[in-house]
């Protein structure tokens, strides 16, 4: 059962979308067991459906990933909050996010930390994405068209790195640009196979560690040859 209408701030409660993204975090998020609160409040607050495309805004919050064009997809909401919770943001936190896509992922991470950077390969997308995340006020989202493979390095490091499509090993530069005490959420695995949803953690000393959450599908990180 949804929260009451008034659960929600009075400048969404207009908003036709709203009870379906209650609906999404209660039955697909919390369901399967993402805790934590300040991610599900997240959750409830980012528009989902202004980044999608037009024709999919019907199923913008179904349990399911969605097509936003040039081979690539906005991931299913809860893979969403799961990494997003795996990553324990903080308010003082700086992100990398590799593969912009949408700019979904990048949004809800701006609710929860100091400063989001996100790169995205597919000029179209990047450019659509950063235009959906001006309009709609995520004002400490920077978007970069890049190779994520290479990272930020001007940027770096970052408390946190989350990598929204996967390659076959996790790139060295994004372990460099890791900061002591970091997470590095990433998917690895071949084109069209299951993949490793992976954590990977830097100590003070540079040594990392990398543990397996659940298995995955995403679509592959693509990279400047």
């Amino acid at each position: 059962m949804s929260p009451p209408a008034d659960y929600l701030p009075e400048a969404q409660r207009a908003d036709p979308y709203a009870t379906s993204r209650l609906d999404m975090v209660a039955g697909q998020i919390v369901a399967r067991g993402v805790k934590d609160a300040r991610v599900l409040a997240a959750m409830r607050e980012v528009p989902r459906h202004e980044f999608v495309p037009p024709d999919e805004r019907a199923n913008a919050y179904i349990d399911a990933p969605l097509p936003i064009g040039f081979g690539q997809t906005i991931s299913q909401p809860y893979i969403v909050a799961l990494m997003t919770e795996l990553a324990r943001p903080s308010a003082t936190d700086s992100v990398l996010e590799v593969g912009t896509g949408s700019g979904y992922q990048a949004a809800v991470l701006s609710r929860l930390v100091a400063a989001v950077r996100s790169i995205e390969i597919v000029e179209p997308l990047a450019r659509t994405a950063e235009a959906t995340l001006r309009r709609l006020g995520y004002a400490n989202v920077q978007v970069r068209i890049g190779d994520g493979y290479q990272g930020w390095p001007e940027a770096a490091p970052f408390d946190i790195i989350i990598v929204t499509a996967a390659p076959d090993a996790v790139p060295p530069a994004l372990v460099a640009q890791l900061k002591p005490g970091g997470r590095l959420v990433i998917p690895v695995g071949p084109v069209g196979a299951v993949q490793d949803l992976l954590v990977m953690e830097k100590d003070g000393t540079g040594r990392t560690t990398t543990r397996s959450i659940i298995p995955v599908r995403f679509v592959p990180l693509v990279r400047k040859r």
